[in-house]
């Protein structure tokens, strides 16, 4: 009796509750709550990978910044934890561009690391041990390259027998990558071996900073490319200026800085870009060097824009949307008629 009696007591009680307003106030504001999570949630998960990447998602490393999909950066922790390990922690930006070429973040083979210890592609079905291995395999690989950002990412797709043959003819180029890969490919008796464009493809996704831009000419040009470089790193960040050809103008346009820059070491590159364009002479793209001229066709037939090539898949120029800085070879050839590279 008793039993039931305290029963009772605990249904009256719940009675009560409900009755109460201030029950329901509260239950209607967890429930609002509630839903408010689970729509943002649906939300970021809908509209995760290109629509978040596009809109700027990145992640600062103390040797750059990496501009990856948000599937990329929630690895972040893991990367700088083994980067740390493996003593390259000043790499994490570079590791996440290089894993937003090779998957995106969307497989489980996050760096596409089985092969570095003899598996088949995809076997890794681990993210955790794919960045293990994967971030062991590119310290390794930075190591012997002496530190060569561009040598150690080419031998990361190649595998690190392109080291030596890279540094026996000189160290990383375009064109030693090329050869490499022909002559594997011949080897093998496939039709292609690996991704000659690899340091373009992940450096798209890479901005090593405006001032830590360094720029090597190898001796091809008629000039010095690092001091016309060095003349135009002076001007980062100043505005874009419609026909501006000196610096008491403001800013620049594109063919003004070239034309100013190259003006102080006595080369005369005077004109739009379509001047410029027809001064200078093509170069093929697998044959490209800092220092040449890369040109697009933008508001106008012809030549309209042009900048300065600085390696790594990127050119200095003067746009109008950042002003004076690097930009992406690639990005602008998804914008505009892309018209070469051309050399003085």
């Amino acid at each position: 009796m008793q039993g039931v009696l305290k029963k009772g007591a605990k249904v009256a009680g719940t009675i009560a509750i409900l009755k109460n307003p201030i029950t329901w106030i509260i239950a209607g504001i967890l429930l609002l709550l509630t839903s408010i999570f689970g729509f943002a949630l649906f939300v970021s998960i809908s509209l995760g990978g290109e629509n978040q990447f596009e809109s700027g998602m990145s992640s600062e490393g103390a040797g750059g910044t990496a501009q990856v999909s948000p599937e990329v950066l929630r690895y972040e922790p893991l990367i700088r934890k083994y980067a740390e390990e493996n003593g390259i922690s000043e790499f994490v930006g570079l590791i996440m561009a290089l894993i937003q070429q090779e998957s995106g973040g969307r497989l489980l083979d996050v760096m596409q690391s089985s092969e570095s210890i003899g598996l088949l592609p995809g076997a890794i079905t681990d993210p955790e041990y794919s960045i293990q291995i994967g971030v062991k395999y590119f310290a390794e690989v930075m190591k012997q390259a002496k530190g060569d950002i561009n040598l150690a990412l080419q031998s990361y797709n190649f595998g690190n027998g392109f080291i030596g043959y890279a540094l026996e003819r000189g160290g990383y180029s375009k064109e030693i990558a090329t050869q490499f890969s022909s002559m594997m490919a011949a080897k093998e008796g496939w039709s292609r071996y690996g991704d000659v464009n690899y340091v373009e493809h992940v450096m798209r996704y890479y901005n090593s900073g405006n001032g830590s831009v360094v720029v090597v000419g190898d001796g091809t040009q008629s000039f010095n490319v690092e001091e016309v470089h060095n003349i135009m790193k002076e001007y980062l960040g100043r505005p874009y200026v419609w026909g501006g050809r000196t610096p008491a103008a403001g800013g620049f346009d594109c063919s003004g800085l070239l034309e100013y820059a190259f003006a102080q070491i006595g080369i005369d590159m005077y004109g739009t870009a379509q001047s410029q364009y027809n001064k200078t002479n093509p170069v093929p793209e697998d044959q490209i060097r800092p220092g040449d001229f890369v040109f697009f066709s933008t508001y106008k037939p012809g030549a309209s824009h042009v900048g300065m090539y600085v390696g790594n898949g990127q050119f200095i120029n003067a746009n109008s949307s950042g002003g004076t800085s690097y930009s992406s070879v690639e990005e602008w050839k998804n914008l505009y008629p892309f018209l070469g590279f051309r050399r003085i």
